[in-house]
């Protein structure tokens, strides 16, 4: 409710008091669960006439002419009949033997999901046929669901979209590799890009070969895509803003409407007891996040917590305002050189890139 708040050490800000996050605990229906699967708000737009080829780099050009056709494709396909699903219209026993989905295989900031999402909006289907996530919002689902429910829901699908495949988790990659083989004997059709494996970040692509290795069975039905190029989010990005104080974060929080301010140790605690599936609607309605105290992160589960809601608040375009260490010092050198670093290092550049669109929250 609105009042005059008195905030330490300074006067009294007649404003709303910001929400907290710690205080939320939202239930999500499993039907919003899947309604949800879509192209995050900030690839509302794409199309593939808005991904800008790079004239020096003719796989970029290709990539769109082949996603494209693919899209088109898949018009027909799905086609209710007796039996098995149908494939592109047809019957069950003239169902193609070649790939029935696209692996976008390329480097850091080519424009994967750019083209991934394209792919979805222009597939000839209405939303409800076709899906988007993440594979750690897949695996959510699954975990939310269960497998035979996540088959069930998702049997009835054109298209599934999956953005960054995880190639670092063993269990999972089996367990989501034993549903889209699921899928794909429905007919569903599939596209996807992957995350570099262990010991190979840096590498400046992402290899095809681990990709269908990983996969196995499911590797036939998957086209490798090349996309060259050079990373487009290195290009002049401005560094990133230094953590500000405890005061300025809430006074930002007290005079922003729709803003959150949680302590940051606090939140991460109140993380482990909301499911990550739920991530998502926890940041319904908030405008910005605003956190003090930064921390590191204490142990690998919490940070593969806080990854998740990094993922969510990046893709919401949710700006975060903290106080503390720099978001690049949460993760200690173990984290980083570990299995799950990939991880690690997209949450850093996200929050990051986050904190950058909180500088006009603080007044100047």
């Amino acid at each position: 409710m609105s009042s005059s708040t008195a905030v330490p050490g300074q006067s009294p800000i007649a404003e709303t008091a910001p929400q907290s996050l710690c205080a939320l605990e939202p239930r999500v229906p499993a039907d919003r669960l899947v309604a949800e699967m879509v192209p995050p708000p900030r690839f509302d737009s794409v199309r593939f006439d808005t991904y800008v080829p790079d004239p020096h780099q003719p796989s970029q050009t290709e990539a769109v002419e082949v996603l494209s056709s693919f899209a088109e494709g898949l018009g027909g396909a799905h086609a209710v009949g007796s039996g098995k699903r149908r494939w592109f219209g047809r019957k069950q026993a003239a169902a193609p033997a070649g790939p029935r989905g696209v692996y976008l295989d390329g480097g850091y900031g080519v424009g994967k999901t750019h083209l991934l999402a394209s792919l979805w909006h222009a597939t000839p289907a209405a939303p409800g046929l076709k899906a988007f996530g993440t594979f750690v919002e897949l695996t959510n689902l699954v975990g939310a669901l269960g497998f035979q429910q996540t088959v069930q829901t998702l049997s009835g699908h054109r298209l599934l979209c999956i953005d960054e495949f995880e190639l670092d988790d063993p269990g999972d990659t089996v367990l989501v590799s034993s549903l889209l083989s699921r899928l794909v004997e429905e007919g569903v059709a599939l596209a996807a890009t992957s995350n570099t494996l262990p010991g190979k970040l840096g590498e400046g692509r992402f290899a095809a070969a681990d990709f269908l290795r990983e996969i196995q069975g499911l590797s036939a039905h998957f086209r490798p895509l090349r996309i060259d190029g050079e990373d487009y989010r290195h290009r002049g990005l401005p560094e990133a803003p230094p953590p500000y104080s405890d005061d300025q974060v809430t006074r930002a929080a007290y005079a922003t409407p729709g803003a959150s301010l949680d302590d940051f140790p606090a939140l991460l605690d109140h993380l482990a007891r909301v499911h990550p599936s739920r991530y998502g609607a926890l940041t319904d309605g908030i405008a910005a996040v605003c956190l003090t105290d930064v921390q590191p992160v204490p142990d690998q589960s919490t940070a593969l917590r806080l990854v998740v809601l990094a993922d969510r608040l990046y893709d919401r375009e949710v700006p975060v305002l903290a106080s503390g260490l720099p978001f690049d010092r949460l993760f200690s050198d173990e984290m980083l050189n570990g299995g799950y670093r990939k991880k690690y290092f997209r949450a850093i550049s996200r929050l990051t890139a986050l904190a950058r669109d909180a500088k006009g929250l603080v007044a100047q």
